[in-house]
């Protein structure tokens, strides 16, 4: 009988090596799916906006090899923005999405916030679909990303 995969979610540094190289695929596979895009073309997030007290940067283990990755960023008192949420392509449709967000959606609450936000693209319909079956709901655009065609917000109750 096979073991199952062991997930572990560690808050680490977002320019730790397994960090960059996981953005770094995140920026590769959004760049496959809108020709044109350059890093540069969306809003800019420093390392340095994930950190303590107001955000954190989260990495997927499985099995102990880093395979996701996503942040917490502060956007308001009371509101925060989830960004660069990222699976390999070996993590993928095992329910690792879904408890990445719920990982980062727990943090949010615990550093405060009421509210999180974020968006995606029209050529990202499986994060679209995670993101509306977590409770995500449409509200007006609060950014010019060239490619961002939804803006999703969700309260945490």
């Amino acid at each position: 009988m096979t073991e199952p995969p062991t997930v572990q979610f560690v808050v680490e540094p977002a320019d730790s090596p397994p960090s960059l190289e996981l953005q770094s695929a995140f920026f590769a596979d959004i760049a496959g799916r809108y020709p044109g895009w350059e890093p540069g073309a969306s809003s800019r997030a420093d390392p340095s906006d994930f950190t303590a007290p107001d955000g954190l940067w989260l990495v997927a283990y499985l099995d102990g090899r880093p395979a996701g990755c996503g942040g917490v960023q502060r956007v308001g008192e009371e509101k925060a923005e989830i960004r660069r949420v990222y699976l390999d392509a070996g993590a993928r449709g095992r329910g690792l999405g879904r408890m990445l967000m719920t990982e980062l959606e727990d943090h949010s609450r615990r550093l405060g916030y009421a509210r999180v936000r974020l968006t995606t693209g029209d050529r990202q319909p499986e994060a679209l679909g995670l993101f509306r079956s977590l409770g995500y709901d449409a509200v007006e655009p609060f950014s010019a990303g060239v490619f961002t065609r939804h803006w999703l917000e969700k309260p945490l109750g």
